[in-house]
């Protein structure tokens, strides 16, 4: 398991040029972002904090090679989504390739938001990992802060799920669309039978 920057950049770097390594994809997702969304859950996080919900993403090796290009394809060719989510695994360790399929779904009129387990703050320094400020460029909502779970909400009501993340909303046309439905869970069945379960997780833990 890669824990430090040296080892997660060298981890990187099996990853060709345009192509992203992801845990998962989803389209017409209503429990990860407003309105209808594409979700992007990338490979992986070092963190490993209890009670993660996507422990599946912790490691970095290759687990599924996407192209950026194909991605985007597939993203737009579904009339259903309004929006793409970047989750996680945690996706500034990807950020310029997420960076680059942001620019071409928001070309095409969709809206980009992101989850992350580092600060706002902690992205905006000279510390963040590699094309960080290209991808917070791209973001019209982020989500920051690890989940911590002696923080945690457990409230169907709130968008986070621990007292200390915030929602940041870049985009002022979002700011009264930080309602999505975070009381339900999604079960999203994929053509080869594998099931992906996503939304609150408290909701979870309350059923």
């Amino acid at each position: 398991m890669a824990t430090t920057t040296t080892e997660i950049l060298s981890a990187l770097k099996e990853i060709p040029a345009g192509y992203l390594n992801i845990m998962g994809y989803v389209d017409k997702s209503e429990v990860n972002g407003p309105g209808c969304r594409a979700v992007v859950w990338v490979q992986g996080c070092p963190r490993e904090c209890d009670g993660c919900f996507n422990p599946d993403s912790w490691t970095f090796e290759i687990n599924k090679l996407v192209a950026i290009d194909t991605l985007a394809e597939d993203i737009l060719k579904n009339p259903h989504n309004t929006g793409v989510t970047f989750s996680g695994g945690e996706p500034f360790w990807q950020a310029s390739a997420l960076a680059s399929l942001a620019r071409k779904v928001k070309a095409a009129g969709l809206n980009v938001m992101a989850f992350t387990g580092f600060t706002l703050k902690q992205l905006q320094s000279e510390s963040a990992p590699p094309g960080s400020q290209e991808l917070l460029a791209q973001l019209d909502i982020l989500i920051d802060g690890p989940f911590v779970q002696s923080q945690a909400i457990n409230s169907p009501l709130s968008p986070v799920s621990s007292k200390n993340q915030q929602v940041h909303v870049f985009n002022p046309e979002f700011k009264d669309q930080i309602s999505w439905a975070s009381d339900q869970i999604e079960v999203h069945v994929l053509k080869d039978g594998d099931r992906i379960v996503t939304g609150y997780q408290g909701w979870l833990e309350l059923t």
